[in-house]
């Protein structure tokens, strides 16, 4: 065990890689740009991604990775851990990046390594057993992808792409194609939005009146002919009240897309606006104009990677609470559609800005 650099990218040994990254969507948007640093450090090797099932999708057409592993034992007991120790230790690796490293992920690996199938190097975020390499003093509440490159560091493959980076596979591409065309759409000629989260964070949402207004101002600006909302199939009555608020000029795709058709539908699009979510996330690959709205979430920690990607939040004392319910939710009320248009046509020197709030609440 061992915290001092090395070169594994050097090592002609290392012939099969595999990475673990079970995360939910946003966190695993993000680990997409290390998962480019690591295809591009190792080239001629064949990588595999063990991953949840939920999230296999994302990576179908996705040729850096020769099989994607769809299993994170955090379901199933005793006979879904058996099954990845078997599949792992069969994959016969020289390499294992524990990109998810937690308590289970640690044990998962300790396991495997006294059953003699951990291979000979193992990257985690910590530089103690059962790996190999890692740094030995980052603070835990660090954003995750500074704790993701400081152990590849270690281990001396570079860390230099700064936006998320995934594959759209041919027929995500072409539905976004059809859906610009049904509604008369032109690239560059509209404004994206995200104004759902999981219901469970519901707390994460700017709101419908915020969006709407938001939606107006941009129009009225000249900058775009067209609002989009974009959300899941659970977001469609949410959609279609922003779009009636707005007017014509709104088209509502909530629960008309798929996740990979995010990504073309951010590329094709002038800016992109949306609450702290995994869809925003999926943007972010786009490397488009963004703002992101945050509240009772640390934009440090959740912001969507890249440097075309502002987070703004209010600056009261109870932002980044994490709570799941709230009377007041002052750190969402008093981030202002004016605010967010002027981080869209006169961009921030900052990827995080803090606003003033107007009305302080009584906490």
């Amino acid at each position: 065990m061992s915290a001092s650099p090395l070169n594994l990218p050097q090592d002609p040994s290392i012939r099969r890689i595999l990475i673990i990254k079970w995360s939910a969507l946003g966190d695993l948007v993000m680990a997409s740009a290390v998962f480019e640093d690591i295809r591009r450090a190792f080239p001629a090797a064949e990588i595999h991604l063990n991953t949840a099932a939920a999230n296999q999708t994302l990576f179908a057409a996705d040729p850096r990775f020769t099989r994607i592993i769809a299993q994170d034992t955090r379901k199933g007991g005793l006979r879904s851990v058996l099954d990845w120790l078997r599949q792992i230790r069969a994959g016969r690796y020289d390499l294992i990046i524990d990109l998810q490293t937690t308590d289970r992920s640690r044990l998962l690996l300790g396991l495997l390594r006294l059953i003699g199938g951990a291979g000979r190097y193992r990257i985690g975020n910590h530089g103690f057993w059962p790996y190999s390499v890692g740094p030995n003093d980052l603070p835990l509440e660090i954003n995750p992808l500074i704790r993701m490159r400081a152990a590849l560091q270690l281990a001396g493959i570079p860390t230099k792409t700064n936006h998320p980076v995934l594959a759209v596979p041919s027929h995500n591409a072409a539905r976004v194609r059809d859906l610009l065309a049904q509604y008369g759409l032109i690239d560059g000629s509209y404004a994206l939005f995200f104004p759902g989260c999981h219901s469970r964070g519901y707390l994460k949402r700017w709101g419908e009146q915020h969006f709407a207004e938001l939606g107006k101002l941009l129009l009225a600006s000249g900058r775009v002919q067209h609002i989009v909302i974009a959300g899941g199939p659970d977001e469609v009555a949410l959609g279609a009240t922003i779009a009636g608020l707005i007017g014509v000029a709104a088209v509502n795709l909530c629960g008309a897309t798929e996740m990979l058709d995010i990504i073309a539908l951010a590329e094709a699009a002038q800016c992109v606006v949306g609450n702290d979510t995994g869809t925003s996330h999926l943007a972010a690959c786009a490397q488009k104009p963004q703002v992101v709205i945050c509240g009772p979430t640390d934009p440090t920690r959740v912001k969507p990677l890249g440097d075309n990607v502002i987070a703004i939040q209010a600056d009261l004392p109870c932002s980044s609470c994490y709570q799941k319910h709230c009377v007041h939710h002052s750190c969402m009320r008093e981030v202002h559609p004016e605010q967010v248009l002027a981080l869209l046509t006169q961009p921030s020197a900052q990827t995080i800005v803090r606003v003033a709030a107007r009305m302080l609440p009584n906490l």
